[in-house]
């Protein structure tokens, strides 16, 4: 029985299914409930009889900004937890998002990217190194912050992007939060086709259909689980290094202090925003 989404569209046609991410206000940032989401529809998809491309994009102009940390900052562990219980609360708060990756590494159909515009934190880290297939739409871009946030990258990304386009270029991105172009993608290898932001979906679909008029859809799913399969022992690894080791920087606190000395720094242009806008009136 098909489920009931929050927080993104699954619309299935014929062969391809594609998973929508739908919090445009947000900027399809994730927060407990579209996680929730995320896992059931790629479940949903991986068990349909007729699907043979899982596509996933996001509605508005942005594919997401990763975590929604709006309202709050970041969740701490309980007052006076000791340091191994500091470390159990997150490797539990990171159960959900665990589950999202191995039922990625795992899924059956070929799983399809589709960057419909900038991707920004999780929502560059965390797909693109897994994805079958990486398409983008003109503008796109991806960023990541986390050391600047005294954070590291989540759930084996680091080796997932060095697979593909190198160790140092993996480096460069995730070290120095080097922001990538989409000529840059293109360029590096790590998105197989472009096409105009305009009708990106349109776009997207009629080139998946356009596939499966000319090749065995079983054909392409089972290349896939070749490629896949000699990999899945080594992501599944890297999958669970990443949370061990964004663990332990919640234990050392260093993301807090790193999150309070940014929005101290956000505070302040705000504040001067305000002041010119007065002063011009």
């Amino acid at each position: 029985m098909p489920s009931t989404y929050t927080h993104l569209i699954l619309d299935i046609q014929d062969q391809i299914g594609v998973i929508k991410l739908n919090r445009p206000k947000s900027l399809n940032a994730w927060n407990a409930t579209l996680l929730k989401d995320m896992v059931t529809a790629f479940r949903e998809l991986d068990e349909h009889p007729n699907t043979v491309f899982t596509v996933l994009t996001g509605e508005g102009r942005f594919f997401s900004a990763g975590a929604d940390i709006r309202g709050g900052g970041l969740e701490t562990a309980p007052p006076g937890s000791t340091a191994a219980e500091t470390k159990l609360f997150y490797m539990r708060k990171f159960s959900t998002e665990m589950e999202l990756f191995r039922s990625i590494i795992d899924h059956k159909k070929v799983f399809v990217l589709a960057l419909n515009g900038a991707a920004v934190g999780g929502g560059a880290a965390w797909f693109q190194g897994i994805a079958d297939i990486v398409v983008a739409a003109a503008g796109a871009y991806l960023q990541v912050p986390f050391s600047s946030l005294g954070l590291v990258p989540e759930f084996g990304g680091v080796n997932t992007f060095a697979q593909s386009i190198g160790v140092r270029r993996a480096n460069d991105f995730f070290m120095f939060g080097r922001k990538c172009t989409v000529e840059e993608m293109e360029s590096w290898g790590l998105i197989n086709r472009l096409f105009p932001a305009q009708d990106f979906h349109g776009h997207v679909q009629r080139f998946l259909e356009e596939q499966l008029a000319v090749n065995d859809g079983k054909s392409m799913m089972e290349t896939k689980r070749l490629q896949n399969a000699p990999l899945r022992a080594g992501r599944i690894v890297t999958m669970f290094d990443a949370a061990n080791a964004l663990s332990e920087r919640f234990v050392d606190g260093a993301p807090f202090e790193r999150f309070r000395q940014k929005s101290a720094q956000l505070a302040k242009e705000s504040e001067k925003r305000d002041v010119k806008v007065k002063s011009s009136l």
